[in-house]
């Protein structure tokens, strides 16, 4: 089985945004025994938390449901869970590979180093207007497909 962690600040729109886009994606495919789906953040600030009701909102328009997912903070132990550890920013990822122990197992990244799109960071919609976590769902479907394709090489 194959383990996807994806990994933002407070773990309340981005990083759920794609665990939510990702297991649809997995259970379409009827990979969903094969790949395992996850999601944290590198802040402990919304731990325990339902997503940005924005962020739900926007995701449940794709049909995608976020409600049963809840904020947890990206410990040690997961880079060794996990075969991908995928920061949605440049600051995130900087912050994961700070604490990743030596033996770590997990491929750290970027989530939209599987995507073509001519960029490389998933922005945080958080303090902006509805239009930014309808482009955060843009992005994160975009990659989402690129990590599959990538993920199904390895199966």
């Amino acid at each position: 089985m194959k383990k996807v962690l994806f990994v933002c600040l407070g773990n309340i729109c981005r990083s759920p945004t794609a665990d939510g886009v990702f297991k649809k994606l997995v259970s379409t495919q009827r990979l969903h025994k094969k790949i395992y789906v996850d999601s944290a953040g590198t802040a402990a600030y919304h731990i325990g938390n339902p997503p940005d009701s924005r962020s739900i909102a926007a995701a449940k328009q794709r049909g995608y449901d976020l409600s049963s997912l809840r904020a947890r903070q990206v410990i040690s132990a997961d880079f060794e869970e996990f075969d991908y550890v995928l920061a949605m920013d440049n600051e995130n990822l900087s912050n994961l590979k700070s604490i990743c122990p030596e033996s770590a197992k997990a491929y750290v990244g970027l989530f939209l180093d599987f995507t073509a799109l001519p960029v490389d960071e998933v922005p945080d919609p958080y303090y902006g207007g509805d239009g930014g976590f309808e482009h955060v769902l843009d992005l994160v479907e975009s990659a989402s497909a690129g990590l599959l394709q990538h993920i199904q090489k390895e199966l």
